[in-house]
């Protein structure tokens, strides 16, 4: 890739490198010195002779930072390099952003300990898979350490990104960009979003090279010499630093055109942002795992520019809607974006997909719970159910419920893709509205039951027994007629048919059925009304969770002419916990012929339907 001209900031007027001061080499142990003795005089040290990259950097870095502060200290520091082989004063420049400082040696003793905050300083080049990988995987779900990095593509480099940790920014940069090629997420009032319909209308370069940015995102596809916005790319090459033959790169480095519009190409290092976050699988590799020659990574050039915090994937990962969400919400915050996206990615990748490169921002109990991602159980449950109501032919392609089922299911199908679950919504937020959608549902079922008992929805006992096996395991249980019962499950074979629940008892015969955590539902009554009489009848329900239930009472087809039921439907609230008796009556109309009879209490909650059957006796009047 070829990198472009650094546009116009916003911003203040620039000052000469302040809040640092360029000193010669052999100069630096006496300014860190200096420095150390009066940080918050300003004069931040660093060494950018040879390097005109850097020193670009530092008069950049002007627009960001207005003086200098005391970073607080983290538990412990390790140097992977050798001492000997950095310029004298480096070491002591980084000595006070932690407050022990071990060999690499002691690695091992240190992982065991397992907890704290741990700052690891290196150039590039020692940043390989051993001990790093052991280091990021302790960090796992915040199980271990809470590793921090400082490093660079050299030791001057390394001194740049040391020298920024003491820096102080303006308290007017507030600007927070999210620019993604792979999600439209829903603006938020406090960062500016881009996504690919603003990358065909927007000079998108002009917009990132244009602002002092606070924090700002990058997220899209690539490698890790770059991030794709669209025709836009965030490129990883840094000019001044030499090529390495030997390595791979990209086809600038063998004299070919860029693969993107080269007058669109945003040159990392000089984008003006106290925090840059790359969120792009592969984004910062460790040392020993590079695609390309340092010289065109992106890690590397966001290293080499102003940024005080440079945030990177190591690897692999699966940033999407509820990490951007995630990030939007801790930017405005203020709190640690690595932190932040970890927590969120916990529940999608067995190890931390990002880096922090720079000290974290705020306390380390201040670290948020990693996140699931586990949907609502409800949420489950009800998908469970519209996939048996709408897959199978229980309910036939013309049967009224469908449609409404079916715009149902695919909010459940959203809501439990990870991608958007919970990202724009709480889960208060979720749960209300599931909860209505269900309530609307549960009252059409309830009602479309008692004006038509027959409907195709009531035979699911026999539906979905027919394509279940019996569960070995039966319970010996009491019917509602004070005999013995048994409890036992029948297991669908297919995953579109559900289990049902059946209680039998020898003389009522089946007497209730149920689907898994549906209400549970018991009948009494007495055993003979007389002709003209009123059947008093308690149903005893349990709900299967706090909430409305809707109940309703029938009796067979053949006796329907000769009764009046009170009431016929009804809605109660369950307690989920406790059982609650509600109220029926049958009136028996004079001519009712004397015989059994029978009537079914049921229950509707959540798309579920439990039903309980009692058989009855009308008699002649007496006298």
């Amino acid at each position: 890739m070829q990198s472009t001209h650094s546009q116009g900031h916003a911003g203040p007027p620039r000052r000469p490198q302040a809040p640092f001061r360029p000193v010669a080499h052999e100069e630096l142990p006496a300014a860190v010195k200096d420095f150390l003795g009066s940080p918050l005089e300003g004069g931040i040290p660093v060494v950018v002779e040879g390097r005109p990259d850097l020193a670009d950097s530092v008069e950049l870095a002007a627009t960001l930072y207005s003086g200098t502060t005391l970073p607080t200290p983290l538990d412990h520091g390790v140097l992977l390099d050798d001492p000997d082989e950095l310029p004298a004063g480096l070491a002591e420049l980084a000595r006070p952003l932690a407050r022990t400082w071990l060999t690499a040696d002691s690695l091992d003793r240190l992982r065991q300990e397992g907890h704290g905050t741990l700052l690891v300083l290196s150039t590039y080049d020692r940043l390989r898979l051993d001990p790093v990988r052991e280091l990021l995987n302790s960090t796992y779900r915040t199980q271990g350490f809470r590793v921090t990095f400082l490093s660079g593509r050299d030791s001057r480099s390394l001194l740049w990104n040391v020298a920024k940790q003491y820096a102080r920014p303006y308290e007017s940069l507030d600007e927070l960009g999210l620019f993604t090629d792979t999600d439209r997420p829903t603006p938020h009032d406090t960062v500016r979003v881009y996504d690919d319909r603003d990358f065909e209308r927007i000079d998108i370069q002009a917009e990132i090279l244009g602002k002092r940015w606070r924090k700002v995102v990058f997220q899209g596809h690539g490698k890790d010499d770059s991030i794709n916005l669209g025709e836009f790319t965030i490129c990883g090459l840094n000019p001044v630093v030499p090529r390495h033959e030997e390595l791979l790169g990209p086809r600038c480095a063998y004299g070919f055109a860029c693969y993107k519009p080269e007058d669109k190409l945003v040159p990392l290092n000089r984008v003006a942002a106290a925090e840059v976050v790359l969120s792009a699988c592969n984004s910062g590799p460790l040392a020993d795992l590079v695609l390309y020659d340092p010289r065109y990574q992106i890690l590397l050039n966001a290293l080499d520019g102003p940024a005080r915090t440079v945030v990177s994937a190591v690897s692999v990962h699966d940033s999407d809607r509820p990490e951007n969400a995630a990030w939007m919400r801790a930017a405005t915050a203020d709190a640690d974006s690595v932190d932040v996206l970890n927590a969120s990615l916990a529940g999608s990748h067995p190890y931390p997909a990002f880096m922090r490169f720079g000290l974290p921002a705020g306390p380390a109990d201040a670290v948020p719970e990693p996140s699931d991602h586990s949907p609502d159980d409800l949420l489950l449950t009800v998908g469970t159910r519209l996939t048996a109501l709408l897959t199978g032919e229980l309910l036939p392609h013309n049967n009224p419920l469908r449609p409404r089922l079916a715009k149902l299911a695919r909010k459940v199908d959203q809501w439990v893709a990870r991608p958007t679950h919970l990202a724009e919504q709480s889960p208060e937020e979720l749960h209300t509205s599931l909860t209505a959608d269900l309530q609307s549902l549960d009252h059409v079922l309830a009602q479309e039951i008692g004006k038509n008992p027959e409907t195709e929805v009531m035979n699911y006992p026999a539906h979905f027994g027919d394509r279940s096996r019996l569960d070995p395991h039966v319970e010996e249980v009491i019917c509602h007629c004070g005999r013995p019962a048994q409890r036992f499950i029948r297991r669908g074979l297919l995953p579109h048919v559900l289990d049902t629940v059946c209680v039998v008892c020898l003389r009522c015969g089946d007497v209730t059925f149920q689907v898994p955590d549906a209400p549970q539902l018991l009948a009494y009554a007495p055993d003979e009304v007389p002709v003209g009489g009123v059947l008093e009848i308690r149903a005893r329900l349990t709900a299967a969770r706090p909430g409305p239930v809707r109940l309703g009472l029938f009796v067979p087809a053949y006796m329907r002419e000769d009764t009046l039921v009170e009431p016929s439907t009804t809605k109660v609230r369950g307690s989920g916990r406790h059982a609650q008796d509600v109220s029926f009556r049958v009136h028996v109309a004079d001519n009712t012929p004397p015989q059994a009879y029978y009537f079914t209490v049921f229950a509707v909650q959540d798309l579920a339907v439990s039903t309980a059957r009692r058989h009855f006796g009308v008699v002649p009047r007496r006298g």
